[in-house]
């Protein structure tokens, strides 16, 4: 195998550099996001609400999903990422309902 160029290395180690400040961004804004269901989560059980409401997250899906073409992201994944999410964040509801959190 030749050696690489070394153009191409600093291209390739300054966009692997984006990519791992994306991913902490996307880490951090994570833990916000939680952050805020967790609270939901809270108020939900203090007042007996069910720890899902399929008719929000119908809505959520759809606006993500409007936000995923206007950003040229795929809506089908950006659709299974937002389920994946929902999914735990009804999880940690559930939990906290159950007074175990």
């Amino acid at each position: 195998m030749s050696e690489i160029d070394e153009s191409v290395t600093a291209e390739l180690t300054r966009l692997r550099e984006s990519i791992d400040n994306i991913d902490a961004a996307v880490v951090h804004m994570l833990a916000e996001r939680f952050k805020c269901t967790q609270q939901v989560g809270v108020l939900k059980a203090k007042h007996q609400l069910p720890p899902a409401d399929p008719a929000r997250e119908a809505r959520q899906i759809a606006r993500l999903r409007e936000l995923a073409e206007n950003a040229r992201l795929d809506p089908a994944f950006a659709e299974k990422l937002l389920n994946f999410i929902i999914a735990e964040v009804i999880r940690h509801h559930e939990t906290i309902a159950d007074g175990t959190h």
